[in-house]
């Protein structure tokens, strides 16, 4: 039985414990101070703690589902052990000087980085196309109000009293990933996949039209062109968040167990 630990353990958790492969078991959960004791009590038989070097079972992966903040508090310490450590809130990546140091650590303690795609489609297309020149790569985010509560949004916006599509931001994917934590880690995956957060235009809308999250990535370059528009349903306990998030991560659990990866 291979053993897994998750770093957070809220809506996205709940979907990858829902839908763990047979020959996989929750091991351990690594959580913030307020939420351990909570979870010890409704997790019985995983040991909860609140840093990685207090576990005592020995993972076969980590998965990250916590948050940026987490990212930065707990990767250096995974990926430094040997371990894969398995990155949804791929924002965290857009600080240049973190994600070196991120790769480093992982050169040095022979662990590995994985950015699943999360939300979005045609990652693996985006990361070859690379290779003959892409010219430039667009995405946009539409969610419902709501899902930007929360969030640098409500600052210049009232979000309550929005009554049409609304542009909440227009610019680079690093601006993006790092002003708006919690809603655009997608950008940050699309930069790290094609040409990069400075050259990746992003666009996040508030629109009280759409029943979902919707992402839509355009790239033109010498591979061709690619358009991608995927409108996903939002996770009940968590509406920033679409389900397809969780659900790439419940494909990286099976990727353990597969001999043919798809």
């Amino acid at each position: 039985m291979k053993q897994l630990v998750l770093i957070g353990y809220g809506a996205m958790a709940q979907v990858i414990c829902k839908y763990l492969p047979e020959n996989l078991t929750l091991a351990g959960v690594i959580a913030s101070e307020r939420s351990a004791a909570r979870l010890r009590e409704a997790l019985p038989g995983v040991e909860v703690v609140t840093q990685f070097a207090e576990l005592s079972v020995q993972p076969d992966l980590v998965i990250e589902c916590g948050g940026q903040a987490s990212v930065r508090q707990h990767g250096m310490a995974v990926v430094a052990a040997g371990l894969p450590l398995v990155v949804i809130s791929s924002g965290a990546l857009a600080n240049d000087g973190f994600r070196q140091q991120l790769i480093q650590q992982a050169q040095q303690g022979g662990g590995e980085i994985h950015v699943p795609a999360g939300a979005i489609a045609g990652m693996e297309t985006l990361a070859a196309a690379r290779i003959a020149g892409i010219d430039r790569v667009e995405y946009t985010s539409r969610k419902p109000p709501q899902s930007w509560q929360g969030s640098m949004a409500e600052q210049a916006f009232d979000l309550a009293a929005i009554s049409e599509p609304t542009v909440l931001f227009e610019g680079n994917a690093r601006d993006a990933a790092l002003g708006f934590p919690a809603n655009a880690n997608v950008a940050a995956t699309i930069a790290l996949a094609g040409i990069g957060f400075e050259a990746t235009q992003v666009r996040l809308i508030a629109d009280p039209t759409i029943q979902g999250n919707q992402h839509e990535l355009t790239a033109r370059g010498d591979f061709g062109e690619l358009d991608i528009r995927v409108l996903g349903k939002p996770l009940p306990d968590n509406r920033k968040t679409s389900a397809l998030a969780a659900l790439s991560l419940v494909r990286q659990c099976q990727h353990l167990n597969q001999c043919l990866k798809i």
